[in-house]
């Protein structure tokens, strides 16, 4: 281990952790300055920009802004206010399931930002401590990004992986109940294993003395505009002829499902749909597409692009200057413990912030290592199993979703304490990864 690595290890966590400390948007800024550093004064080639990552969250957050201005999202959120507060006694086990179905549908977990306050309100009126509910579901929201089919990452790990024999209808067959599975899992743990009695939390009670706690709310009466279902129905058409056409150019066995001369790749076409979704929005719900701009998930979709871009690039320049040593060390290790793979995904997406920046710094390595090919794609089920690790955005309690569940809880049970990683959202987190990534390897290996 020269002076060299050990310098541009400091400036790759350096970067990182003035940009956590900053917060928001500056995660990305920071990255910008890593990149200079590392090539400028450590002799590191900049590593690829993941332009077509953040192509793609740029289409779909584009098309989920117009949904928002004309109502949709106000319309899928009293849907899933109503369920929520229809049965609160399951409030464990349904924010989670509310959480992870919006982000399926969106293909971004800011969506949760919405139901937050909503799980709030149920659990108190539950006498259940907010922070059980709000963990799974904000951890439940990040893994199901890698089930989502308008996903980046799941764009990303399709393409890498159809020429292997993957096709995208059969890893959506495997991604989607493996990890929603895995967070009912752990759903089931937390609520058997936690101290669920609100009343008994003295910090609550600490709060509930000094005022500082409001009485549970009935549920909103929000007056929908008047496109706003229509806004939802023009989304959930253009995600269903996502997965109709993503599904029509994959193959099975080397043979095309439906088209065999692809013109327009998935890339294209899943950000070619979105913009023309948000088109019709923009024409039929009769928006103002000046104001699209200013909506919440556009600016934390914009957010999200340049902080893929800072951190994503910063990565990739790293990894790019150790592809060979870390693709022997990657050779040596997974081939005896496929699990590893996992791991890595997990801590690189610590530091990534991203599960699509994550899949695309490490997938391309492991692929070289393991000597993956279409002519030996025996070791591929690894990846297909090990994918849901990408998701562990919740180790560092800096994630907006997270800090927004810490911040909506006026009961002060989801709270970040003094040592940083003893917050509410890390057992629940690893829990759930862990039994995604296990039920991964006991249904992939049977499709390989």
């Amino acid at each position: 281990m020269d002076i060299m690595f050990i310098l541009q290890v400091i400036v790759l966590l350096g970067s990182i952790f003035i940009g956590i400390r900053l917060g928001g948007i500056a995660i990305g800024y920071a990255g910008g300055i890593g990149v200079i550093v590392l090539g400028l004064c450590l002799g590191m080639s900049p590593g690829a920009i993941p332009w077509d990552v953040i192509l793609i969250i740029m289409a779909v957050i584009a098309a989920i802004s117009a949904m928002q201005l004309a109502g949709g999202l106000d319309y899928l959120v009293k849907i899933a206010e109503t369920i929520l507060r229809s049965n609160p006694k399951y409030i464990n086990y349904l924010a989670p399931t509310v959480t992870y179905f919006l982000t399926i549908l969106a293909g971004t977990g800011h969506t949760a930002f919405s139901m937050l306050p909503v799980i709030v309100e149920v659990a108190k009126g539950q006498n259940i401590k907010p922070s059980v509910p709000l963990s799974i579901a904000v951890v439940s929201s990040q893994i199901a990004i890698t089930a989502s089919p308008v996903s980046a990452a799941v764009v990303y790990m399709t393409g890498v992986l159809e020429p292997l024999g993957w096709s995208y209808p059969l890893l959506l067959a495997i991604w989607i109940p493996t990890t929603f599975i895995g967070c009912m899992i752990t759903a089931f743990i937390m609520t058997k294993f936690s101290n669920l009695d609100l009343s008994k939390d003295p910090i609550y009670q600490q709060r509930l003395a000094q005022g500082l706690v409001e009485a549970p709310k009935a549920q909103s009466n929000v007056e929908l505009k008047s496109g706003a279902k229509l806004s939802v129905l023009i989304f959930l058409i253009g995600v269903l002829f996502v997965v109709l056409y993503a599904t029509a150019i994959s193959k099975i066995g080397g043979e095309p499902v439906l088209i065999e001369n692809v013109i327009v790749g998935r890339d294209a076409a899943i950000m070619s749909i979105m913009l023309t979704v948000a088109t019709f929005i923009v024409i039929f719900c009769k928006i103002e597409p000046g104001k699209i701009p200013d909506t919440s998930v556009f600016k934390s979709g914009m957010v999200a692009c340049v902080c893929v871009l800072g951190v994503a690039w910063l990565g990739n320049t790293f990894v790019g200057g150790y592809t060979e040593q870390i693709g022997d060390l990657s050779s040596t290790l997974i081939r005896n413990a496929p699990f590893l793979l996992a791991v890595a995904y997990f801590f690189a997406s610590t530091l990534l912030y991203s599960q699509a920046a994550t899949a695309k710094a490490i997938t391309p390595v492991v692929v070289a290592a393991l000597g993956i090919s279409a002519a030996d794609p025996s070791n591929s089920y690894m990846i297909v199993a090990s994918f849901a690790a990408v998701s562990a955005l919740f180790v560092l309690p800096t994630y907006p979703t997270l800090l927004g569940a810490v911040q909506m809880d006026d009961t002060g049970s989801t709270r970040i304490g003094k040592y940083i990683f003893n917050h509410a959202f890390l057992i629940p987190g690893i829990l759930a990864i862990f039994f995604s990534v296990a039920l991964g390897f006991l249904v992939a290996p049977m499709f390989a």
